[in-house]
């Protein structure tokens, strides 16, 4: 028994574990693999995560690991280095191998007052009433709970069992990515392609990429876009082959991709159901992922904060109902943006659209910085210069235009 019930040890629910605990709650964190466990990911740290991580106390961990200056854009001609803009968020990203960072973040989440269990896959949940009252487990163990935050994954399986819905008529996201060893693995900027070629030439709706990670390796990766109407018809690992064989000279890879993991990602909030009675999704299983990057640990660490922070006021408030409250929070938190983002997003997939405009852009350091931030979401509610202000006013618009606007 435990008041509060967190399924999944990734960045979001060992961040929302660590926060419940420094709040004082009794807290439980359940992942289905032994620790420590890897996880498909490009490992990049943006500003942004880098700040939650601050705020759990890992900055002396950060020290030593890979850090970087922004992000180097290359493609259709052009190279341009995109420092980040730093004002509110620290001037730094940075970047770690999930296999690493899920256990440093669950390391803190333990020594905040979580207990833990690891090897336990959650399967089903049970209900009283309108209310979760425990979760069934694929060994049948239930363990019962006041409390429930799912936090599994983009699959979600838990998420599933609990009505979640993931809508695929807005942009998603298909990925793979593994290791190489590379004598630049120290290289000060994160690398992103954005004239993404098929192994036949042909341009995709996506972007490659290399992200140093300091201790010898690079974690190179391929991601596209797809919709319902316009879905990603692609060899994933083939193509992460044949990106890397592409940047083999330029960053002097030595062996073969090793560890290649694929997957496919839920963006922008294009999940319903996210909340109910006493339980929330957070993290990747809420759709919370940048529909222009496909970066999720930011969005992650900050859901898991924010759902803490939430269940924490329920002491005050023992009646409060999660089942409007939640979506709204994250509505207010990240709706506008994820909005416009996965509007751009779903353009970007149209043909010929990219083949058309990414020269225009790529042509401009302006244009592209102003990217960066957008894309990286790196916009935050004290800004107030006229970037901010226009991407604002371009989410409420397009929230209002939305048939389903995030998180509904």
């Amino acid at each position: 028994m435990t008041d509060v019930l967190v399924i999944g040890a990734g960045p979001a629910g060992s961040s929302a574990a660590a926060w419940c605990g420094r709040n004082g709650l009794d807290v439980l964190l359940v992942d289905a693999e032994e620790f420590p466990r890897d996880k498909p990911c490009g490992d990049g740290l943006t500003p942004r995560a880098i700040a939650e991580l601050d705020g759990l106390g890992l900055s002396p961990w950060l020290e030593g690991r890979a850090r970087n200056k922004g992000l180097r854009a290359a493609g259709f001609g052009q190279e341009l280095y995109l420092p980040w803009p730093g004002g509110n968020l620290p001037n730094y990203g940075g970047a770690a191998p999930r296999l690493e960072l899920d256990a440093a973040i669950r390391q803190v989440a333990i020594d905040s007052g979580a207990r833990v269990l690891e090897s336990m896959r959650a399967k089903d949940v049970v209900m009283e009433g309108n209310k979760v009252s425990g979760v069934l487990f694929a060994d049948g163990t239930t363990i019962s709970c006041k409390r429930l935050i799912v936090a599994d994954g983009a699959k979600s399986q838990l998420g599933r069992a609990l009505g979640r819905t993931w809508h695929r008529s807005t942009a998603y996201g298909v990925a793979a990515r593994g290791y190489i060893k590379s004598h630049r693995s120290d290289d000060p900027w994160i690398s992103s392609h954005l004239e993404l070629r098929g192994e036949q030439g042909e341009l995709l709706s996506g972007y490659g990429w290399v992200f140093p990670l300091g201790d010898g390796e690079v974690n190179v990766g391929v991601g596209t876009l797809a919709t319902n109407k316009r879905p990603a018809d692609v060899n994933l690992r083939g193509l992460l082959t044949h990106y890397a064989d592409q940047q083999r000279e330029t960053w002097e890879f030595e062996g073969d991709v090793r560890a290649p993991w694929s997957a496919l990602l839920p963006m922008g909030g294009a999940v319903s159901n996210v909340a109910g009675a006493n339980w929330v999704l957070i993290g990747d299983s809420a759709g919370c992922v940048n529909p222009l990057n496909g970066e999720g640990i930011d969005y992650g660490l900050e859901t898991g904060h924010l759902a803490a922070n939430l269940f924490a006021n329920t002491i005050v408030n023992p009646a409060m109902d999660y089942t409007t409250v939640w979506p709204q929070q994250l509505l207010t938190h990240y709706g506008t943006a994820f909005s416009i983002a996965r509007r751009l997003a779903g353009l970007i997939t149209v043909p010929k659209l990219l083949p058309t405009f990414g020269p225009i852009g790529m042509r401009s350091q302006f244009l592209m910085t102003v990217a960066l931030r957008v894309m990286g979401n790196l916009i935050t509610p004290e800004d107030k210069d006229i970037t901010a202000r226009l991407w604002n006013f371009a989410g409420r618009r397009s929230i209002k235009l939305d048939e389903r606007p995030p998180f509904s």
